[in-house]
């Protein structure tokens, strides 16, 4: 029995639809609130025989901070794939984010111990990783530095990491990914599948910034490679290509027939402009699309090797300009 935290997430789904093409049993967890529908949606973007693959996944509700429910789903599990957190830049949902992904994690490496579970696989993030830089090379062994300017998200999935660290110390069998920024189809309304949305829309700024991007379906299929594997205790950064957000967009703006951004916004402008959505944002009482955090995240230049996972067991990414084509396929599908 395969079990898969966050099953209704970005992710999370994907790596569900490629876990049924195998004869394995599945069950995957959501919070009781959670729809079902954009998981549904991402498997029919692969298959028209959505039920095939569907119907071989037990749905089951429990939540991450509740002992209880995790103890009662990882009856009879052997293998756990651990995708469930939150990702968000909002300073009102740091506190949340802060104990889903911290003590929502710890809860589910301790009871994995506590059921046996054989092996257990836990999505961090390149944010849980030391910076080398805006002329450096990030990778597994880059040190992790306490700065001032560090996320909450990123001190968030640096903390959660550190609780598997701990489970495995403690004889958890477990193994780390550390993807990039996640490219691919999905809700056209949240995360990195919204910028397909504002670029089709007509963005008109980018930011001078670098950063990493891999694939979803990399990410789910290298996932499934390690649980496959011999290999435990370490932890494997997950990216395809370091590019600008210039290239991105314009990628992005040629593969949805517009026009690319064209107004370069600087750490001045990209300043001013988190602070008015901010303001804004109380009279609209929607959180503001760029905040902080983020503001500071897209003019930085960053940049991450993969080269341990390749040399490790030969696997091959995906090109970013491949993902962007396809991707930008389905969300002009998705308007007709």
């Amino acid at each position: 029995m395969i079990l898969v935290t966050g099953g209704t997430g970005f992710l999370g789904a994907h790596l569900l639809y490629h876990l049924s093409q195998r004869e394995e049993k599945i069950r995957a967890v959501k919070r009781r609130s959670s729809s079902l529908e954009t998981a549904k949606k991402i498997f029919s973007f692969y298959t028209e025989d959505i039920g095939s693959f569907w119907n071989k996944i037990e749905w089951t509700d429990a939540d991450v901070l509740d002992i209880v429910s995790l103890e009662e789903v990882m009856e009879g599990v052997d293998t756990l794939y651990h995708t469930a957190a939150v990702v968000s830049y909002d300073p009102s949902e740091r506190d949340m984010m802060m104990e889903t992904n911290i003590q929502g994690t710890a809860n589910v490496m301790d009871t994995a111990k506590v059921k046996g579970i054989k092996k257990v696989c836990h999505v961090s993030s390149i944010a849980a990783l030391g910076r080398a830089g805006n002329n450096g090379i990030t990778d597994e062994e880059t040190p992790w530095t306490d700065k001032k300017d560090i996320s909450a998200y990123s001190l968030s999935k640096f903390e959660a990491e550190r609780e598997v660290w701990r489970a495995m110390a403690e004889g958890l069998n477990a193994v780390i990914v550390n993807p990039s920024v996640i490219l691919g189809p999905g809700d056209w309304n949240k995360g990195t599948c919204k910028l397909f949305k504002m670029v089709h829309n007509g963005l008109k700024v980018y930011t001078p910034g670098v950063n990493g991007y891999v694939d979803v379906n990399d990410v789910a299929k290298a996932m499934i490679l390690l649980m496959d594997s011999g290999i435990s205790g370490e932890r494997f950064v997950l990216n395809s290509e370091n590019i600008s957000y210039k290239e991105l967009f314009t990628m992005m703006a040629e593969a949805l027939h517009v026009q690319p951004p064209q107004i370069r916004a600087g750490k001045f402008l990209t300043q001013i402009a988190w602070r008015g959505l901010k303001v804004m944002s109380l009279f609209t009482g929607k959180p503001p699309f760029i905040t902080r955090d983020l503001a500071r995240t897209a003019a930085n230049r960053y940049f991450y090797s993969a080269e341990k996972i390749k040399h490790a067991t030969g696997f091959s990414f995906i090109p970013v300009k491949d993902t962007i084509h396809y991707t930008a396929e389905l969300f002009l599908r998705s308007l007709e």
